[in-house]
């Protein structure tokens, strides 16, 4: 197959770009500190093939973070396969990163793969530590305490967010009030397909509070953004086992491996990592299951507030994302590799008839 670079980052919002010359993203707010012995490289391949094309057919691929941070470093990315088109595009909104190809109607075998290489590093942020954070643009920050098409922030989700939060009266203990309610009062539904769809109004509507990461993160998200506080999701796929919960983790072949975390604003200490979400993972399947008092749960419940560990790849925050040159309606959020014929927009949960794989591997000097 043909290997070419293309610049990841560097573009326009909303611009596309012909595949091209390789290139590093610049830094960002709370850029990676020169301090690299606790980094590691990571090299991820998502390849795509379209069992039974029909027309022109598309595919759209999440690629990493834009920018880096202080936890997580793009290194670059390449592509091959046998697309007429290739571009890389950005979410007008979110900038979102998406690799696209196209394939004209005749083609009977269309694949692409595309492989990105990042660094990471553990994340913690010590609430009781004084702070000393750039402060976040605040058309940011207003951009993450709005509604989104399944991320309500009125009616039941507000009256909620502010039963939970009403002792509290800093925003650090609004964001704990409402992470400790979902730890208490949601469920890990190993039934739903994927990581949920994360529709909030409808989960407290009915009471239904079982779900998977998209759902309860996406709660939390909802919930504080209610009550003024701005949180986002990040969304992603694992990229190794975890050093401390076999649950949390997976390495090799990570084609289901995808996850969203979550994260809310402190004025005092910046993006602040939280992941409810994945404190009831580790109740329902560490161990083949855990009490919700039990001192392993308890240790995550304590570490999910405030740090992640990195085996885990983010790709973007971004909500009600219309895919370049798709007929088909916005997806709620762009995790999984998605794709379309003439026929309409495959199903990204069913890697076995969509045909794509995704693979990981760590990267040693």
């Amino acid at each position: 197959m043909d290997r070419r670079h293309f610049l990841g980052t560097g573009i326009g919002a909303g611009a596309s770009l012909a595949l091209g010359g390789l290139a590093r993203p610049t830094a960002a707010r709370g850029a990676a500190a020169k301090d690299a012995t606790k980094w590691r490289t990571f090299e991820v391949t998502t390849r795509v093939e379209i069992a039974s094309p029909s027309g022109v057919t598309r595919a759209w691929v999440p690629l990493p973070l834009t920018v880096d941070t202080d936890y997580q470093r793009s290194l670059g990315q390449s592509a091959a396969g046998n697309a007429k088109v290739t571009r890389v595009y950005r979410d007008a909104k979110y900038d979102a990163a998406i690799f696209y190809a196209e394939w004209p109607a005749g083609e009977k075998a269309p694949v692409a793969e595309v492989t990105t290489r990042h660094a990471t590093r553990d994340r913690a942020v010590d609430p009781t530590a004084p702070g000393n954070v750039v402060p976040e643009d605040p058309r940011v920050l207003a951009k993450y305490v709005e509604s989104t098409k399944l991320i309500r922030t009125d009616g039941i989700v507000r009256s909620t967010a502010l039963e939970i939060t009403q002792a509290a009266t800093t925003d650090l203990d609004r964001g704990r009030a409402i992470y400790e309610w979902i730890v208490d009062n949601t469920f890990r539904d190993p039934k739903v397909r994927g990581c949920g769809v994360g529709d909030i109004g409808w989960m407290l509507e009915t009471r239904n509070l079982g779900g998977k990461c998209a759902d309860l993160n996406a709660l939390f998200v909802g919930l504080a953004r209610a009550v003024g506080l701005p949180a986002r999701d990040i969304y992603g796929v694992r990229v190794a086992d975890s050093a401390e919960f076999k649950s949390l983790g997976k390495s090799g072949e990570i084609t289901k491996a995808q996850h969203c975390r979550a994260e809310f604003y402190l004025p005092t200490h910046g993006w602040f990592p939280v992941d409810p979400a994945d404190v009831r993972k580790v109740v329902l399947e560490e161990k083949g299951g855990l009490p919700l008092g039990d001192p392993i749960v308890r240790r995550a419940r304590v570490k999910l507030f405030g740090a992640w560990e990195m085996n885990y790849l983010c790709y973007n925050y971004a909500h009600d994302v219309k895919l370049p040159n798709s007929a088909g309606d916005p997806v709620a959020f762009f995790m999984y590799p998605q794709a379309e014929t003439a026929e309409g927009r495959l199903d990204s949960l069913d890697a076995d008839s969509f045909r794509y794989k995704i693979v990981a591997r760590e990267l040693t000097a």
